[in-house]
């Protein structure tokens, strides 16, 4: 991938970082690793952060040194970028389809700790032809419907016909089951995010149940994101934890709320679209060099960063409407905001760099190598 000039160098001023930018704020950053580390540590479960949330090896590599085991990614480009940036322990939470694509999973097999999900025999078929053709055995993952309609065989008897067939076939292997509930994440009180992964804990269950009564241990059950992961760390069902988000946080997330109805705010927002007011045309008005280009808008609106009276209000291709609540706030041409996005991961996706804050300071430059990589 050829990566854009980065809008900073290292050691000048935040004012001095070209716009849009995707800043992070390294000390919140860190805090964030360190919680959640120390979290799962408490659990006595592992963590395995979804790396689409970040699409950077740097990251990925001071998450497993903080204590994960490995990272998701959702494509094989994603895994590509992160074994070619260092990581050597990817577990692709998908279904891979297409003959190039297999042999590009293959090959990454051949040079790190590799997985792979699938909900049907066509894929093992795939996988199998692939992984014997190159004398390696490929670890598959059985992915569960838990709640989110989406890939996913229906919890049961379904699981174990797929399990059964993974273990008989040369080239594979039964690596355990993918039960991720997707849905759950954003579910704003506890009781109903509770409820939600009730039941997946229940699929989780009578699924493993019926795998061991046939005689199929059930080595690993992996899920979990950064709005449930308490539940699905302390189910006694869960073995490894997938949660990303947790490591930036985004408007969506920041709207669940805790018992007292108050914002759970269990993590700090990290992630920021550095952005420059290119013209104040009216006093209620501004008008910011950010749209859909820089700052993805499908789960809402950015917030502005230390400015409640401010509203990102409409998103055009350049550009990002303001509605000033208090027309006597001092905004002017050339100014510069932090945006919070409101969803990180398709964020990230629209820049080629990180530029790491601290202390008011360009402290680093991280190229986000997998941007793109959807295939």
């Amino acid at each position: 991938m050829q990566l854009h000039t980065p809008p900073a160098q290292i050691g000048i001023p935040l004012e001095m970082v070209d716009t849009p930018a995707l800043l992070i704020d390294l000390d919140a950053f860190e805090r964030n690793l360190k919680k959640m580390a120390e979290a799962v540590r408490q659990m006595g479960v592992r963590l395995r952060p979804h790396a689409k949330t970040h699409k950077c090896p740097v990251i990925a590599l001071k998450q497993m040194a903080a204590g994960a085991v490995g990272v998701c990614c959702q494509k094989v480009g994603e895994a590509e970028a992160m074994v070619y940036g260092g990581v050597c322990d990817v577990h692709i939470t998908n279904e891979i389809v297409g003959k190039s694509k297999i042999e590009r999973l293959i090959a990454l097999a051949k040079q790190a700790t590799i997985a792979v999900c699938a909900d049907d025999p066509i894929h093992l078929s795939a996988y199998a032809a692939a992984a014997q053709a190159n004398n390696i055995n490929l670890a598959v993952f059985v992915e569960v419907n838990v709640g989110t309609p989406r890939c996913g065989l229906d919890p049961g008897e379904p699981v174990l016909k797929l399990a059964k067939q993974i273990q008989k076939t040369p080239g594979l292997c039964f690596a355990g089951l993918q039960a991720y509930h997707g849905r759950a994440q954003h579910k704003r009180t506890p009781e109903q995010r509770k409820e939600a992964i009730r039941y997946t804990v229940d699929c989780v269950r009578r699924t493993k149940a019926v795998l061991e009564a046939n005689g199929i241990k059930c080595r690993t059950v992996t899920g979990a994101g950064t709005g449930t992961y308490r539940l699905e760390g302390t189910s006694k069902v869960f073995d490894e934890l997938q949660a990303g988000s947790y490591i930036f946080m985004d408007v969506d997330y920041a709207k669940n709320l805790k018992e007292d109805g108050q914002p759970l705010n269990e993590f700090e927002h990290s992630l920021f679209v550095y952005s420059t007011i290119m013209s104040r045309p009216t006093r209620d008005r501004a008008v910011l060099d950010a749209g859909h280009k820089a700052v993805s808008i499908d789960s809402g609106m950015p917030l502005i960063y230390g400015m409640e009276d401010v509203q990102y209000t409409r998103a055009s291709d350049e550009h990002g409407t303001l509605k000033l609540n208090d027309p006597q706030r001092d905004l002017k041409i050339g100014d510069k905001l932090k945006l919070i996005p409101g969803h990180c991961d398709p964020t990230v996706n629209l820049f080629d760099w990180y530029v790491g804050i601290r202390n008011n300071r360009v402290e680093c430059l991280w190229p986000i190598t997998a941007r793109g990589a959807f295939r």
